[in-house]
């Protein structure tokens, strides 16, 4: 899921449908599959692959953000 700095990103931004490809491809693509991120890419359909790298990498900036306290995390309702 994008969180506000992935989704402000303007002309790179992600829609609700390719960030759910995005996360089924990491889940099934890890970090030992040869071309990660072309076929990453590929499952997400309309972004190359440093597109899907450069957004693995604001989401892996966004969970050290949360995990250091800097993000609060949502305070969701029932």
């Amino acid at each position: 899921m994008a969180s506000s700095s992935m989704s402000s990103r303007g002309s790179e931004s992600w829609t609700a449908q390719q960030n759910k490809a995005f996360e089924r491809a990491l889940a099934v693509y890890d970090k030992d599959t040869p071309d990660r991120w072309l076929n990453i890419s590929r499952a997400v359909g309309s972004k190359t692959p440093d597109e899907v790298k450069a957004h693995y990498d604001l989401l892996l900036q966004d969970i050290r953000y949360i995990e250091s306290g800097r993000i609060p995390l949502p305070n969701y309702t029932s």
